[in-house]
């Protein structure tokens, strides 16, 4: 029975110990990739016979010198077969050139690396499909740059002081690679700390601690690693030494915990307290003058009182600033009885007060009115001292970062954006969430609009006035003269003009330039239409949306002015409500006519005259009198200028005004159609008109044509 027991038992043990070991052969993967070789344009590395174990995983290294690495990667399958082709999946950290293409039962490709110093676990990504009805297989092949790292330190001095920092730059023929924490490595000898500069340089931050002869032997670590000949990694570059020469300085150099005090009413009274290095002749209790020059006799800039010595070797004092001072100027000596015993520096500001605010609009100078515009950029001028601590901010608006922005201690510029839909009244500026006492008052824009909004009917269509272009010539008759506006031509997305004052001089003048009336209308205000995004801000009852009509406004109706009338508008902006000179338009309408008739009386005199029975040319008679019905015509280019020739009919008497008794005198009176050409001088009294045309005699009842000047007056 025993026996049995005991056969079990290790029967049971047998199969719990094959069990694992069966499991474990199912469960591990078989390897996709036989194997992965990878070009530079210098060596060749394969995963076969270039690989490291990089915590537990096996990776392919390579050397690279950029970090923009252009490779070429050849994958070789296990299991080669074109019905289950390869592919590489995309990556961050790479940017796959050309496609996968099979060569040498492989496939090959280029890669161009993104950023080899910067990127953490380079990996390739590889799938292949799997047989019909069977997943996908994946692998991930991890890559290991290697970069060779040089530094140098070659400082141009080599004497340093107790406790003053000095800066020297750091050669290196990969700085990127340098890992510069910019913290501080402390030994008994240097202080010192690597700090990464702009343009990939390295700077070197040394403090020396200790006199004479010094070496400093700086250990810096690399962010990619080196390969070394026993096949390990090191980060760590070879150690860079330098001999330094370290002289004691005659005053030695306290470091304060605090780089800035301000000064003010407060601070003088009850002191700011700070924390210096230990002086070691430093007396508790005691006041000690910090003064400006290591003379006697110096400006007496703080005093500083110890007060108590603190475990790290450092002492709490009091110190009470009495004048400013920047640390840019020079050192602070502590003395005590008018000796020079330490040295420090530190900046003693004034309290942070506003004397003046000023504001530049865009294409303005600076002014001293802080209204401002929804909608506008504007820079925000602030004066007075301690400014350049202070840190300002204006309620709700936006401040543009600019080249052109000054920050000193007595001014500072801001760019500052107002947004269109600001909706208060001001903006308080505030130095560290208090009130300053001054405030950007937010108006509305008032700047004048060119006149294109406003239209003018007067019985055509409406038109811009701006569109005119001069005298307008209309030959019917003007019922009305209606202006009107176009609130939404104002404002839009980009530009505010905000309402528009406007004033209307009315005058009628007759055709001889005469003045009929003159009206004048002040006061009317067009504010912007629901289109701009200010509208709501524009709520006013004195906002003019109705057209303004010139007959309401005139004694003279323009229906009833005579032909040749001239109506003048001149439309402007009120000068007293804008800081800029405002637009002006005038509209002239003129009734222009085309003919005009009249009844003329003249005075032919020597007409030739030619009966209907005589033969010849005729007969030259005397002086006679022409009423005639007739139509004169006006040039069409010109205003109020009759053409040269007229037309007319009407009675004539030949020889009326011939009083001599001889019987060859023949004096009848006939009706007549008679064209005449005119002088076109208007100043001419006297004219002496050329008459041509025919009729009929009633009295020998004979038809007749003349030719022949006349006289003209004109009263």
């Amino acid at each position: 029975m025993r026996s049995s027991s005991l056969f079990l038992l290790s029967l049971l043990a047998g199969l719990f110990a094959v069990l694992p070991q069966g499991a474990k052969a199912q469960t591990e993967p078989v390897s996709l990739l036989r194997d992965v070789e990878l070009r530079t344009d210098t060596a060749r590395y394969q995963l076969s016979r270039n690989a490291v174990n990089v915590q537990g995983e096996r990776s392919l290294y390579f050397w690279f010198r950029r970090d923009d690495e252009t490779v070429e990667v050849k994958l070789f399958p296990r299991d080669f077969s074109p019905e289950r082709p390869l592919r590489l999946l995309r990556s961050a950290d790479y940017q796959q050139l050309d496609s996968l293409t099979v060569e040498n039962y492989g496939y090959r490709t280029r890669l161009r690396f993104r950023d080899l110093t910067g990127s953490q676990f380079v990996r390739l990504l590889v799938e292949q499909t799997g047989p019909a009805g069977q997943p996908r297989s994946r692998e991930d092949v991890a890559l290991l740059p290697l970069a060779r790292t040089t530094v140098t330190l070659r400082p141009a001095d080599e004497e340093l002081y107790v406790g003053e920092e000095k800066v020297l730059e750091i050669t290196s023929s990969n700085p990127r690679n340098i890992r510069a924490t910019g913290e501080w490595t402390r030994t008994t000898e240097f202080d010192y700390r690597i700090v990464s500069g702009p343009n990939a340089t390295l700077r070197l931050h040394l403090v020396p601690n200790q006199l004479g002869r010094r070496s400093l032997v700086l250990r810096l670590q690399a962010e990619r690693p080196t390969l070394l000949p026993n096949g390990k990694l090191s980060y760590l570059l070879p150690a860079l030494r330098q001999d330094f020469t370290v002289k004691a300085s005659r005053l030695r150099f306290l470091t304060p915990d605090r780089r800035d005090v301000t000064m003010d009413e407060l601070s003088r009274r009850r002191g700011v307290e700070i924390i210096l290095d230990n002086g070691r002749s430093f007396e508790l209790r005691r006041t000690y003058r910090l003064e400006d020059q290591e003379e006697p006799g110096g400006a007496l800039m703080a005093e500083i009182f110890t007060r108590s010595y603190l475990s790290n070797d450092r002492v709490l004092c009091w110190l009470r600033p009495y004048n400013t001072h920047k640390q840019s100027e020079g050192y602070l000596y502590i003395k005590e009885n008018d000796q020079a015993r330490y040295v420090t520096n530190l900046d003693i500001s004034p309290k942070t007060t506003i004397s003046g605010v000023s504001v530049l609009h865009r294409g303005g100078d600076w002014t001293s009115s802080l209204s401002v515009s929804p909608g506008e950029t504007v820079d925000v001028r602030i004066e007075g001292e301690g400014l350049q601590k202070a840190r300002f901010h204006f309620e709700d608006l936006q401040v543009i970062p600019s080249d052109s922005s000054v920050r000193t201690d007595v001014r500072v510029v801001y760019r500052v954006q107002v947004p269109v839909t600001f909706d208060k009244r001001k903006s308080v500026i505030y130095n560290g969430g208090q009130p300053t006492g001054f405030a950007l008052s937010v108006r509305e824009f008032q700047r004048p609009h060119p006149l294109d909004f406003i239209g003018v009917t007067y019985g055509e269509s409406v038109r811009a006035i701006t569109k005119l272009g001069g005298p307008v010539l209309y030959d019917r008759t003007i019922r009305d003269v209606v202006f009107q506006f176009n609130p939404n031509g104002l404002d839009n997305g980009k530009q505010l003009f905000g309402k528009q004052y406007l004033s209307f001089e009315i005058r009628t003048l007759n055709s001889k330039g005469e003045l009929i009336e003159i009206r004048n209308v002040d006061n009317v205000v067009v504010c912007p239409g629901d289109n701009s995004p200010r509208a709501a801000f524009y709520q006013d009852k004195a906002c003019r949306t109705d057209p303004l009509n010139l007959n309401s406004i005139l004694s003279r109706k323009t229906y009833d002015l005579d032909e040749w009338s001239r109506i003048l508008v001149t439309i402007k902006h009120q000068p007293g409500q804008y800081q800029e000179p405002g637009y002006s338009q005038v509209v002239e309408l003129v009734l222009k006519r085309n003919f005009k008739f009249d009844i003329d009386v003249s005075f032919p005199a020597g007409l030739l005259t030619k009966r209907q029975d005589e033969t010849g040319y005729g007969s030259f008679s005397g002086i006679s009198l022409a009423t005639l019905a007739q139509f004169s015509f006006y040039n069409p280019e010109k205003i109020n200028r009759l053409r040269p020739y007229k037309i007319g009919a009407g009675f004539v008497a030949l020889n009326a005004f011939n009083l001599t008794s001889d019987s060859n005198v023949k004096r009848d009176l006939g009706i007549v159609i008679l064209g005449s050409v005119y002088p076109t001088r208007r100043d001419a009294k006297l004219t002496f008109p050329l008459y041509l045309g025919g009729g009929y005699f009633l009295s020998s009842k004979q038809w007749f044509y003349m030719l022949g000047p006349g006289i003209g007056v004109r009263l």
